[in-house]
């Protein structure tokens, strides 16, 4: 027994020792989420309603971070075990038919899409690993997902600012991971709406309306448009200066903050997000390389590693 208490403690500390995957959470059906903005140009966080938000959707964040780790640890080299967890995972979340009981506000439908968005590019870094049953359930259950993100989109008559921006990626990765033409065909439809957003200058109105989170929303609405650029081969003008814009403004915040009437909350480093442009560009936008701990589990993990549905330029992907 103290032998094998020995062995258990020398294997805790060799780096990158791979473990037994644990069994899949209990799946959540319902998402109960709730806003944690106090005032109409939602610029200003109540820390008790964000605290009560986190600890609501924290099982489904928590889920999507262990399939996105083991995902992209798995395409890394750094667990050879990464790719059967993190298909084992989706495998019994998708068998329970997780995520589609009832979405009780705008903000629970906010936590399913960004969570669909994850789990389909975290899927695409395993998907050639996965056996023919796993393929089925979980691309079905990506399939309805992604039909669910669609129907509230089409009907939900708000403002189509980021998060429109974001159901669209969801739904482009399902189509990515599925061959679907129907979902990588709304994807482009969302895409296109977001370009005509985009003013001469490269903001965009609706993110500018955020008061002194304007730059964080920038940035944050510029995210999916990057990735459904480069998951759709596309290439647009607008996009540029969008980027550009959002670069510079974290730079040199005044300009946007005489914009939006407000001084800005100023990222202390550039967008994670300028790896995935830079692959597909082949040129730098920002003075600074992409932070070296690059994670984002709704964009479906380390984002320095290229996810198998880009199109970076030749030469540029790794």
């Amino acid at each position: 027994m103290r032998h094998l208490l020995s062995s258990c403690i020398a294997l805790l500390l060799v780096p990158g020792a791979a473990f037994a995957c644990a069994p899949a959470p209990p799946p959540v059906h319902d998402i109960d989420a709730n806003r944690y903005y106090t005032d109409a140009r939602s610029s200003i966080v109540d820390p008790a309603l964000k605290a009560r938000n986190e600890a609501a959707v924290k099982p489904v964040n928590d889920y999507l971070g262990h399939v996105a780790r083991s995902a992209s640890d798995w395409q890394a080299g750094r667990d050879p075990d990464g790719a059967g967890c993190a298909l084992a995972w989706l495998q019994a979340w998708a068998g329970h038919e997780a995520l589609l009981g009832t979405m009780t506000t705008r903000q629970s439908y906010y936590t399913r899409k960004w969570t669909l968005a994850g789990l389909a590019l975290s899927y695409a870094r395993v998907q050639l690993e996965a056996t023919p049953a796993q393929r089925a359930a979980i691309e079905a259950w990506l399939r309805r997902l992604a039909d669910v993100t669609i129907d509230h989109a089409e009907q939900h008559k708000g403002v189509r600012n980021n998060h429109y921006y974001w159901e669209g990626l969801a739904v482009t990765a399902v189509g990515g991971v599925t061959g679907d033409s129907r979902y990588l065909d709304w994807g482009r439809k969302v895409f296109a709406h977001a370009m005509g957003q985009v003013a001469p200058d490269g903001s965009l109105p609706l993110e500018v309306a955020r008061a002194g989170k304007a730059l964080s929303y920038h940035l944050y609405a510029a995210a999916p448009l990057v990735m459904m650029a480069s998951i759709l081969d596309l290439d647009d003008p607008a996009l540029e200066r969008l980027l550009r814009f959002s670069v510079q403004a974290v730079a040199d915040p005044a300009p946007l903050a005489r914009l939006a009437g407000a001084p800005q909350e100023v990222p202390p480093r550039v967008p994670g997000w300028i790896a995935i442009h830079e692959r597909r560009s082949g040129q730098r936008i920002a003075p600074q390389a992409p932070p070296a701990d690059n994670w984002d589990a709704r964009m479906g993990g380390d984002r320095n590693l290229v996810n198998p549905l880009e199109h970076p330029r030749a030469g540029q992907g790794s």
